[in-house]
């Protein structure tokens, strides 16, 4: 029971639950991403993952994953023997892995065009070694805009990171980024939301 007339947390606590969430979740790579955990049970044995993993000392398998010594380097999945027809929550944590081994029901992702190697067995598909788009011709070819490097974002995938001193939409504009003027309106506008939720809870609490 809560005190009479409580109006629940007020815009503090609720800012500093959202940024204790936030962080949990990114903590949440490596073997403790979702991805690791979406089937039940650990990696299968015989599984192409499984046999990566022992074959380096420095990885270890965690659930469904082999991960590396770096936090959040996820290097392998193994979500062969599961019943999905959907690639699991917080599968983008394991967007860099080597080797996937998937469902039949999955294709690997990016296309057969983003991996060396893709083999299918009786009640699984393995996927393995990642190409670099940036680094390809043909199909996975991309090229980012002038002044931007290219840079891997997945299988298949690439994001274009500005070069130098270069930003904002598509790298056309040269100098330092304005942070002063960025960092002030989002504290303006975060303030000001701070303060209309503040005001709705009092208006709550004084009509309760």
């Amino acid at each position: 029971m809560g005190c009479p007339g409580a109006s629940g947390p007020g815009p503090r606590v609720w800012v500093l639950r959202l940024l204790l969430g936030l962080a949990a979740w990114r903590g949440g790579a490596g073997g403790r991403s979702p991805v690791c955990g979406c089937c039940p049970g650990p990696a299968r044995n015989g599984s192409s993952v499984a046999s990566y993993c022992r074959a380096h000392p420095a990885l270890e398998l965690r659930g469904r994953c082999c991960v590396g010594p770096e936090p959040g380097a996820i290097v392998g999945l193994d979500l062969g023997n599961c019943s999905l027809t959907l690639l699991c929550a917080g599968f983008p944590d394991a967007s860099a892995a080597v080797v996937i081994s998937l469902p039949l029901a999955l294709e690997c992702p990016g296309g057969s065009m983003a991996w060396d190697r893709i083999t299918t067995h009786s009640d699984s598909r393995t996927c393995q070694g990642q190409r670099n788009p940036c680094n390809s011709s043909g199909e996975l070819a991309w090229l980012c805009p002038e002044n931007s490097l290219c840079s891997p974002d997945g299988p298949g995938l690439v994001q274009c990171l500005c070069a130098g001193s270069y930003h904002g939409y598509k790298c056309l504009r040269e100098g330092t980024f304005p942070m002063l003027l960025f960092y002030g309106i989002l504290g303006a506008v975060t303030t000001t939301l701070s303060l209309l939720a503040w005001g709705t809870q009092r208006r709550k609490a004084k009509a309760s």
